[in-house]
């Protein structure tokens, strides 16, 4: 069984939009900024003045790398892409690759990538697949 996430308060509110299909992030109210992973302060001016904003859904691959050696709970997908995307808002965040072969001809960097979510017990968890469908 893959391992499911534990929501804190902190985090609460990106796992409730991931239980309802939307990628959550958080934004400050003082200098507009978005960021990732969510805290309670801004981490680019300090402002505690934050919101939760829905993200586009959509995501460039920064990097990757192709696991080959499962961890529990990953023992039958076979090798696994685990990657950092970069969000349209600018954010970056630590995701997996499905959809698609994990080779590295189907992950050039810069592929362009939509959020899908996978039910794991009693969370929802964001993952990215090729934009166009598998490549």
């Amino acid at each position: 069984m893959k391992p499911v996430p534990k929501p804190t308060p902190e985090t609460q509110p990106f796992w409730d939009g991931a239980a309802a299909g939307e990628l959550r992030i958080q934004r400050c109210q003082a200098c507009a900024r978005h960021y990732f992973y969510p805290r309670p302060s801004c981490p680019h001016c300090g402002a505690t003045e934050v919101e939760w904003v829905r993200a586009s859904g959509r995501a460039t691959l920064y990097s990757y790398v192709i696991n080959h050696r499962p961890a529990r709970g990953f023992e039958d997908d076979g090798p696994y892409a685990i990657a950092v995307v970069e969000l349209e808002e600018g954010v970056r965040m630590m995701t997996n690759i499905v959809g698609v072969e994990i080779t590295p001809e189907n992950l050039p960097l810069d592929l362009p990538l939509r959020v899908v979510f996978e039910q794991r017990g009693d969370v929802s968890v964001p993952l990215f697949e090729p934009a166009g469908g598998a490549a």
